[in-house]
């Protein structure tokens, strides 16, 4: 895979299990001006990029395609090989789109679609599992991973439109992801912060119903040195390899800072930290997991 060049065209390639969002990321890149192709033969990959590089046309300047479960699986398994030799001025990514078994089998209940592994012989549920089998050739590939499991289509539309659409300025892509731990680490995290040893603003009868976001709760986090020594830490290690990250060529880090109930502390250190790396990097952005959920529920 060819390292990032803005200046060159960019080549998105979508898979993940069914039920997962490919169809919404791939909708997304295509309002976007991405020429775009679903059910694409992987063994085709090489000759679509050949053919799409040796004309002048801006129509095939970034292009989209979606490689699923539909693939043959010996296709699937010689994935590596098919993205090998890539022109030095094609970006070429990844993106990979996955849920918890639980999460894709009230989906399909939900629409009442076929999954393209299943039939008579094969229960719905045996099929998601060997789908995630036969696609680890790609899933191990992945340059972005993004688990959809609490997400609803307008959520994934915005990760899709923030992280891939967005990333137009090449470089590094970076999101500060704040999460509660009761609810679990997210998946597509790369680095993740446990916060939890910090002061706790939920024991405070006044700040119990604010966030990180709400100047109470700031206040009250900044008059604690423990907080300033935990944001320096992370700050002074982030500084140190994030640089590194870049030059080896990854496009998207996702840097998770996790309290207990993904509210107070969590979402105040993420806020603070995307200020910080702002100045630093060009593509810095921030989502507050948690948050989104208590306000879908009020």
């Amino acid at each position: 895979m060819s390292a990032s060049n803005p200046k060159g065209r960019k080549l998105a390639i979508i898979s993940g299990r069914s039920g997962s969002g490919k169809t919404t990321a791939l909708h997304v890149l295509e309002d976007a001006g991405y020429y775009c192709i679903d059910n694409l033969p992987a063994a085709l990959l090489p000759a679509l990029v050949e053919q799409t590089q040796s004309t002048q046309s801006e129509e095939y300047q970034h292009l989209a395609v979606c490689i699923d479960a539909r693939n043959a699986a010996d296709d699937i398994a010689r994935f590596d090989e098919f993205m090998e030799g890539f022109p030095d001025n094609l970006h070429a990514e990844i993106i990979y789109l996955d849920a918890n078994g639980e999460e894709l089998l009230k989906r399909f209940s939900e629409t009442r679609r076929k999954h393209p592994l299943s039939d008579r012989f094969t229960a719905l549920k045996e099929a998601l599992e060997a789908e995630k089998e036969l696609l680890a050739p790609i899933a191990n590939g992945a340059t972005l991973t993004i688990e959809t499991s609490q997400m609803n289509i307008y959520e994934l539309r915005d990760i899709v439109r923030q992280r891939v659409v967005g990333d137009t300025l090449g470089g590094i892509a970076i999101l500060f992801e704040s999460f509660g731990f009761k609810r679990g680490i997210p998946t597509d995290a790369d680095i993740v912060y446990d916060v939890r040893c910090l002061p706790n603003p939920y024991w405070s009868k006044e700040l119990r119903k604010q966030s990180g976001l709400d100047q109470g709760v700031i206040d009250f986090l900044e008059q604690n040195q423990s907080v300033e020594d935990m944001f320096d830490d992370i700050a002074r290690f982030l500084e140190r390899w994030l640089p590194e990250f870049q030059a080896n060529n990854r496009s998207y880090v996702t840097i998770g800072i996790g309290c207990t109930g993904g509210q107070h502390r969590s979402v105040y250190m993420s806020e603070r930290l995307l200020r910080h790396f702002s100045s630093q990097f060009d593509n810095v952005q921030v989502r507050h997991r948690e948050l989104k959920r208590i306000a879908d529920d009020q």
